[in-house]
């Protein structure tokens, strides 16, 4: 389902002496989130916070956020989820948030009748994507998400269409 406000990462500790904090970014490079000047701290867009400062720090993000000016507020910050307004992002064609596809029902691409399931996860394994389908009796099947299983995915519609490679379900060809 598609979402206006994002989950960028949570801020894990405390950088510096001048109140910088350790954000830990769910998104697929650091780098991505250094193109934003506006974080929110609620799902809902109520709070924003200006970013004056955003740089990587190996896996990790660091990051200087109006307002917090010393270690003790950066501290007091720890835990706090940050998020990013989806109209800020343009992505590639063929590109989703994993926040929007989970729980999207997944159909199949030639027979949209035909149920697998729900995707409950997406595991990151470097060469691809994982996408974890649970089915309605519990059983959770492992796809790869690339073009020739994944056909579209039509997150403001709440499902995804996949031609599954043989043999990944038990009753396929």
């Amino acid at each position: 389902m598609k979402k206006e406000y994002l989950e960028l990462g949570q801020i894990v500790g405390v950088h510096g002496v001048r109140g910088e904090c350790r954000v830990q970014p769910w998104c697929d490079s650091p780098d991505f989130a250094r193109r934003f000047s506006a974080v929110w701290l609620d799902p809902r867009g109520e709070q924003s916070v200006r970013v004056l400062s955003c740089r990587t720090h190996g896996n990790l993000i660091l990051m200087r956020l109006d307002g917090v000016n010393d270690p003790d507020a950066a501290r007091a910050m720890r835990g706090q989820i940050l998020y990013i307004r989806r109209s800020d992002v343009d992505l590639p064609e063929n590109t989703w948030f994993i926040e929007e596809l989970i729980g999207c029902r997944v159909l199949d691409a030639d027979d949209h009748e035909k149920s697998y399931g729900t995707l409950t996860d997406v595991s990151q394994t470097g060469a691809n994507d994982v996408w974890h389908i649970t089915d309605g009796a519990g059983a959770v099947y492992l796809i790869p998400a690339i073009p020739d299983v994944v056909t579209d995915a039509q997150v403001e519609n709440n499902v995804v269409y996949i031609r599954p490679l043989r043999g990944i379900f038990d009753d396929a060809d």
